[in-house]
């Protein structure tokens, strides 16, 4: 699919060096008498040509720089080059965010939620598609009302799944998911239901204020990676802002599936929601980063000897 062209080149400014066209992983760029030059007719619109240009003469219509335009915090100006970053604060921020599952009543101001969202789309995107969209839920009864409509849909996905012999038929069919489900999900979700109707108490979203749904075009070339990828710059800078995030596996999979739930939050077809993710001011007391088990790499060596 061929995509409109936003590069714009300052022929006045242009030194003619050729790093725009070396750079440029598309073909789009070619020097013609001394001037890089457009001369494919598509673009992925990636900007590397404007990152790389030392004489700053090409710019991109229709995109803003994405260490700009925030509304709650500054970002210093230019460009961390490779190994100028401590790696070791980095691996600090990454392995201090945990998930989030006890919250205070303050509410995530709007401009946070959308300062969030833009810097998701600071993430690597396949074919630099750029099709995430980014729904906010921005207050506790935005948050219930999504929360009741994924209840509502396992409330029925339970009496179904309560049907023995409804599991066993599909299971000899080669269909074994809802026995599965039955097995492993059932009463968890049971008690889960029973203590938003009888107790108020959300062990769904766990109380947020807020949350944000992370969803994709299927016209992305990558759309699942696209989207997470997006959602992990969310949580990690959500931490560093402060807040506190889990990601409701639950209502993603409710999403993907109920259609009164896709209309609720206004869900376009063709886009699916790949993560959601809770969202408020932490009230939990962490001292140290946890563990994880470790995982050696496979080295595969290939070619002769």
């Amino acid at each position: 699919m061929k995509r409109e062209i936003h590069v714009i080149i300052d022929e006045t400014r242009c030194t003619g060096c050729g790093a725009c066209v070396d750079i440029c992983p598309h073909d789009t760029l070619s020097l013609d008498d001394g001037v890089a030059t457009i001369t494919g007719d598509d673009s992925l619109s990636c900007g590397h040509c404007l990152a790389v240009c030392p004489a700053d003469a090409i710019t991109l219509t229709g995109h803003t720089p994405m260490n700009q335009g925030y509304q709650t915090f500054e970002t210093p100006k230019g460009w961390l080059s490779p190994g100028t970053f401590d790696v070791g604060a980095l691996v600090q921020l990454m392995a201090s965010r945990r998930s989030c599952r006890h919250y205070t009543k303050e509410p995530v101001p709007m401009a946070v939620l959308e300062d969030l969202t833009k810097i998701g789309t600071t993430a690597p995107s396949g074919t630099n598609s750029q099709a995430w969209q980014f729904t906010l839920l921005p207050d506790r009864p935005s948050v219930e009302g999504v929360a009741q409509g994924v209840l509502n849909f396992f409330q029925k996905l339970n009496r179904l799944a309560r049907i023995a012999p409804l599991r066993g038929t599909l299971k000899l069919v080669g269909k074994p998911e809802l026995s599965a489900y039955y097995t492993d999900y059932h009463d968890r979700i049971e008690e889960g239901i029973a203590c938003w109707n009888n107790e108020k108490w959300d062990r769904l979203f766990h109380g947020a204020p807020a949350a944000i749904l992370v969803s994709c075009s299927q016209e992305a070339s990558c759309p699942t990676e696209d989207a997470l990828l997006a959602s992990n710059q969310i949580l990690l800078a959500a931490h560093a802002m402060g807040l506190g995030t889990c990601l409701i596996g639950f209502a993603v999979e409710a999403l993907a599936q109920d259609k009164t739930l896709r209309q609720l939050v206004q869900l376009p077809d063709g886009e699916t929601v790949h993560a959601v993710i809770a969202i408020g001011h932490p009230d939990e007391p962490y001292r140290r980063p946890s563990v994880r088990k470790p995982i050696p790499p496979r080295v595969i060596r290939l070619g002769a000897k």
